[in-house]
Order: C-alpha cells, then sequence, then structure tokens
C-alpha cells in the first residue's frame, strides 16, 4: 500500500474569505493556477532573460546525495557560473540545482515582476523571497522548513513533482532527532515499506506543478520535490498570525538548528548514526502505538 496520497486542491482563482476559512485556517495546501496571471513574469522570467540579468555570477549547486555527517546541512556538491548552469539544465538531465538563490541581490528589477498576495494573507517576508532552480532528475530531500512560514510556491518553465504530508506524520517519516529533514534511506517516490514498516499508511498529498501554478504549503508541511523538467520556482514566505507558531520558529531557529550544528561538528559519524537510530526507534514506536490518531 506504501503512502496514501490524495491530489491537492486545485482552484484557478480564489477569494480572500475562501481561502482563508478553508486554507489558510484549518492549514490545507492548495495550488492557485491564475494567481500569477498579472504578474509581468509569467511570460518576462524565460530562461534566457535570467541569463542576461544575472550573467556568470557563480552560483552554489546541489545534488541528490546523501548528507556528509561531517558536513554542514546543504552543503554543495559544486559551483559553476549561472549563466553555464542554466544551459546544462536546459539541455541535458542532471541532478544539479540552485537551492534558496536571492535573485533579487544579483537583478532588483525582478521584483517589479511579482506581487505580494496580501490580498489572501498578511505577515509576508519582502525581504526574502528565493528562487531554486533544478535539471531533470534533480531531488529536494523529504523535509520542512525550520522557521515554520507559510509559503507560496511558484514554478516556471516546465513540470515539478510535489509531495506534501502534515506534521503529525514526522516521526512516522523517519524525522531525523534535532533536525527538520527524514531519513534518506528511503525513495519518497517509491518506498520499501518492508524496510521501513512505519511508512506504510502515511497519509499525504501529490501535485505535479506547470509553469505559473502556484501552491500555498502551509506552516510546518513536509515537502518533497522532484523537477521533470529543467526548471525553476520562486518561494515567497509570510508569518503565521499565531504568537505560538512565531515562538516555535524562533526556538528552532535559534536552539534546535545550533545544537544540531553543535553536535554535527562535535561528533561527526557517531553522532548521525546515532540520531539515524533514534529516527527509526521513533517510527516504530509510533506505529506500534497507531499514531497519529
Amino acid at each position: 500500500m506504501s503512502f496514501i496520497l490524495s491530489p491537492i486542491d486545485t482552484v484557478d482563482t480564489i477569494s480572500p474569505e475562501d481561502f482563508r476559512e478553508n486554507y489558510l485556517k484549518p492549514r490545507r495546501p492548495l495550488v492557485i493556477k491564475g494567481l500569477t496571471k498579472s504578474w509581468p513574469a509569467r511570460e518576462k522570467w524565460t530562461p534566457e532573460y535570467l541569463k542576461e540579468v544575472v550573467g556568470k555570477k557563480v552560483v552554489p549547486l546541489y545534488d541528490n546525495s546523501k548528507a556528509d555527517p561531517s558536513k554542514p546541512i546543504n552543503s554543495s556538491a559544486k559551483e559553476m557560473p549561472f549563466d553555464e548552469y542554466i544551459d546544462l539544465i536546459r539541455s541535458t538531465p542532471t541532478e544539479l540545482r540552485i537551492f534558496f538563490f536571492n535573485i533579487f541581490k544579483q537583478a532588483p528589477q525582478l521584483l517589479d515582476d511579482i506581487v505580494l498576495p496580501k490580498d489572501l494573507m498578511g505577515g509576508f517576508l519582502e525581504s526574502m523571497p528565493a528562487m531554486f532552480f533544478g535539471g531533470s532528475n534533480s531531488v529536494t530531500f523529504l523535509h520542512y522548513d525550520i522557521d515554520l512560514p507559510h509559503i507560496f510556491h511558484t514554478h516556471f518553465g516546465g513540470r515539478k513533482h510535489v509531495i506534501l504530508f502534515e506534521n503529525k506524520w514526522k516521526r512516522r517519516l523517519y524525522c531525523i532527532p534535532n533536525a527538520t529533514y527524514a531519513l534518506e534511506d528511503y525513495d519518497v517516490q517509491n518506498p520499501d515499506t518492508k524496510k521501513f514498516p512505519a511508512l506504510e499508511g502515511v497519509e499525504g498529498t501529490e501535485v505535479f506543478l506547470e509553469h505559473g501554478d502556484t501552491l500555498f504549503m502551509p506552516t510546518g508541511y513536509w515537502h518533497w520535490m522532484k523537477y521533470i523538467d529543467g526548471s525553476y520556482s520562486l518561494s515567497l514566505r509570510a508569518w503565521d498570525a499565531s504568537i505560538t507558531r512565531k515562538a516555535a520558529s524562533l526556538y528552532n531557529l535559534a536552539i534546535k538548528g545550533g545544537v544540531d550544528s553543535l553536535l554535527k561538528m562535535a561528533f561527526k559519524e557517531k553522532y548521525a548514526h546515532y540520531r539515524e537510530a533514534l529516527a527509526i526507534k521513533w517510527a516504530e514506536k509510533e506505529l506500534a502505538d497507531g499514531k497519529p490518531l
């Protein structure tokens, strides 16, 4: 049976009232296909245009390999000039991707091409829009964002496969202790539930994003993404309105992330093996207890 995945709700447009009552407040994901119809970026942000405005800026690139326990999370695999990287993902399959790139520092004029959806919600972090690029075959490992934002994730130039899980499933997903990502030893698309039995029956949602589609990912949602075509995405981030969620965000950033980094630097592989074993133990206990209820 493996994961139980259902389609993510999809609309062309949505009223602010409908969005707040049926998606923001209950924290349910949604795809809005028409959100970007008025954005200049929808037609303007071609690969050639992005190459022109960013040029030969050298960018770090990441691949699908499992994280090295001796290095900080999100350590790059190699570097390449941006324009050469765009040519690469357009011409051949590759695992290489660009992670959390503030393209607007290089080309601030691009900010004029997007519109923050403030009619739907407030709290946008206007200084933190970021872009993600990937070649076909590149994968973003299963994780949730440590600062717990709501995310409006708009895709450009191709297709992208996205699978989401509510945070209540995190231990069944083999969440690594003191971290916000899962054990990297199983294939999210085709998990081996004999080897990882806690994955059996975990409920999630999925979608195949196309050019111009915007995915609303509520705070704390686990996400896995695979680029089907060489393409790119923009993430707009917003704070949740609740004080407790803001406090949890600050705790994650100040304590969880800091503690994890210190322990990794101090104990390296020994710490990595310990917490992977603990993730398996927690998952098996959660499964045995029939959780989440």
